[in-house]
């Protein structure tokens, strides 16, 4: 075993979740994929989805690394020490002044809407009547909103949290942390992701992007098996079945395996085990990696 992958859905009634870069005719958007047919999938991007499980690794507490801006042509980067900080070892980083990267043991997909979830152009109508009592003219404004079902995947490269790292002298594939606190650093991931949230647009549209059903499972390779295979039947519960043929086709490589929903969010069939006992089998897969 070298690797846990979760592919999950998380599901909202009213959100704007992730911001695009242009606003048009007052209208702030949301990022949205184009499909072939022409209908449009709202989306959370990678890079929102690794600030958001950031800031609750800081929010619990784990030490995270300054952001320092960069000089010259170089971007800003951290600190680029990870036997200290939780995210520059979890989630990599590339230090172009110091020629100093990490590769991300943590990879994250995208939380894309399923295909039964496309945007329908629906509008959050406001009007912003700040300064009307000073003489200013109220400002009409709207907000693209949906509702619906996402779908995302994190994949683990247990193998690769604590050890290896660029410098301009090489690469150094030594441990700079201990096996326990290997474990303790992707536990407190799994926390962090287990209670995720973005802090985009949650002042007006407060919505829980957390996992509300996961297909996981410890492998001895690294491939993301359910990334494309969560999806609902045609009444409307998480096909649980065709997941089952996805364990049965990579049982060569699957370990162990483990669906698991809240009910009350989420409609599947009585093999699945809530959501506390899945997140609970996925903690002791990593206990055992790091024993």
């Amino acid at each position: 075993m070298n690797s846990i992958t979760i592919t999950y859905l998380s599901k909202v009634s009213f959100a704007s979740l992730n911001g695009a870069d242009k606003d048009v005719d007052n209208i702030n958007p949301i990022k949205k994929i184009t499909l072939d047919n022409g209908q449009e999938l709202p989306y959370v991007s990678s890079q929102a989805l690794r600030r958001a499980l950031r800031d609750r690794l800081e929010e619990m507490g784990k030490p995270i690394s300054n952001v320092t801006p960069g000089e010259g042509k170089n971007p800003p980067a951290t600190e680029g020490d990870p036997a200290k900080y939780y995210d520059d070892d979890l989630f990599g980083y590339m230090n172009a002044g110091a020629r100093s990267q990490r590769t991300s043991p943590v990879r994250v997909e995208s939380l894309l809407a399923l295909p039964s979830s496309v945007y329908k152009g629906d509008l959050d109508y406001a009007t912003n009547f700040m300064g009307t009592n000073k003489g200013g003219e109220p400002n009409i404004y709207e907000t693209e909103v949906h509702s619906g079902l996402y779908r995302g995947t994190i994949l683990i490269e247990l193998d690769r949290v604590g050890k290896g790292y660029s410098t301009k002298e090489g690469y150094d594939e030594g441990d700079y942390i201990d096996k326990q606190e290997k474990k303790e650093r992707v536990l407190a991931f799994l926390d962090a992701f287990r209670s995720l949230w973005s802090s985009g647009r949650q002042s007006r549209f407060l919505a829980d992007i957390s996992p509300k059903f996961i297909a996981a499972a410890c492998m001895t390779v690294k491939n993301p098996v359910f990334l494309e295979a969560v999806n609902l039947d045609p009444q409307g519960e998480v096909d649980v079945k065709g997941l089952q043929t996805v364990a049965a086709d990579y049982d060569k490589f699957i370990v162990d395996h483990v669906f698991a929903n809240q009910q009350a969010t989420l409609q599947a069939n009585d093999t699945v085990v809530s959501l506390k006992v899945g997140f609970e089998k996925v903690e002791a897969w990593i206990k055992e990696y790091y024993k």
